[in-house]
């Protein structure tokens, strides 16, 4: 069997010290309740297409230029309602620095970043 030796010993030793700090640089942290309000509330998100959302702390939001809706934290979950349906949508938020990913029960996605800093 071959040996590693005190070099390949340290170098492997650095790498499993580290290997937290990347998956956790790399990682969606998913939000409770609160981090949701406070990831959201009084914030902007530009996403992939440009489209800017304002998350206004009365719990109205809008999306691009016209679309008004209404948001709120039921649980962990952000949801949403846009006129002229009545029928709140939840997501899941998950955040990775300055992005947000919005994840819909369905499997389907969303990605924005804040606009406002």
């Amino acid at each position: 069997m071959a040996s590693i030796g005190e070099s390949g010993m340290r170098w492997i030793g650095v790498v499993v010290a580290l290997w937290p700090m990347a998956v956790a640089a790399e990682g969606w942290e998913r939000l409770d309740g609160a981090g949701v309000r406070a990831a959201l509330e009084g914030r902007a998100l530009v996403y992939e297409d440009g489209t800017v959302q304002d998350f206004r702390a009365d719990g109205r939001t809008l999306y691009g230029a016209e679309s008004w809706g209404k948001w709120r934290v039921e649980g962990d979950r952000y949801c949403s309602v846009w006129p002229p349906s009545d029928r709140w949508a939840c997501y899941d938020l998950e955040r990775d620095g300055v992005r947000l990913r919005f994840l819909s029960d369905d499997g389907s996605e969303t990605v924005g970043a804040y606009g406002d800093l």
